[in-house]
């Protein structure tokens, strides 16, 4: 799809850059860089192309949206990140929490995902029960990335590779464990491990193992097991269209 990027001044542009270095170490320091990657899909991944409505447009910023079930503990990385959002009024919230995610991914070794600032704020949350959930398979996958948001197979399979970074809390997902032996780095572990089946103290969601069983996400995920530099490519592709849904339509 062809993007068509709004002008933001010069100012605005500076605020992004300053605020990319505070949140690299932040984020660093706190070893919350899963927290920021989860607040800034669970913020992008409500988008419907059906009705343009929902996406990556800063309305967890309330309450509403961060009480919706699929967002159990999102407040945690709101509240952490507050204090960096008051030194930079002038950056949406939109822009700040897609942001963060792009700083998580980048300071814990992974690709580094294009960030195109000037999504304004919206004021009305969007309905719940369009985030995906994790005891489904892949026609469900299909349902929510691709007919509801537009993404495709291969965005799909690429941006499953992202829990290489962080854990399930039984408490917030009623799942409980990492996924990978090392969730503060990103890499392509996640696939390696899907592949190597069940491993004690690690953790395989439906959704995960569904990959495996589906002959056209099968093949992706043995591709990105053994190439490590094409995940991240496609990853860096996806999480960017994941970042952006709905916003610079042309």
């Amino acid at each position: 799809m062809v993007k068509n990027y709004p002008a933001v001044s010069e100012e605005y542009l500076k605020a992004v850059d300053k605020c990319k270095k505070k949140l690299r170490g932040f984020i660093a320091e706190k070893n919350c860089a899963p927290l920021m990657l989860r607040l800034a899909w669970h913020s992008a991944g409500t988008f419907d192309q059906g009705s343009k409505t929902g996406g990556p447009f800063g309305t967890m910023r309330f309450k509403a949206e961060q009480g919706h079930g699929a967002n159990n503990g999102i407040h945690i990385a709101i509240n952490l990140l507050e204090p960096i959002k008051e030194q930079f009024p002038v950056l949406s919230h939109a822009d700040f929490y897609q942001l963060a995610g792009v700083v998580a991914v980048e300071i814990t070794g992974g690709p580094e995902v294009p960030f195109h600032p000037g999504r304004q704020d919206k004021e009305e949350p969007p309905i719940e029960g369009r985030l995906p959930d994790a005891t489904k398979g892949c026609d469900h996958l299909r349902d929510v990335f691709g007919k509801q948001m537009g993404l495709s197979d291969q965005d799909i399979v690429a941006l499953s590779g992202g829990h290489t970074l962080g854990r399930c809390h039984k408490e917030r997902s009623g799942f409980d464990g990492p996924w990978t032996p090392n969730p503060l780095i990103f890499d392509n572990s996640y696939f390696t491990v899907l592949l190597g089946g069940d491993k004690e103290g690690l953790l395989m969601l439906p959704s995960d193992k569904a990959l495996l069983s589906d002959p056209v996400f099968r093949p992706l995920v043995e591709k990105y097991a053994a190439d490590e530099d094409a995940f991240f490519a496609d990853y860096a592709v996806a999480h960017m269209k994941l970042s952006e849904l709905g916003f610079a339509e042309a």
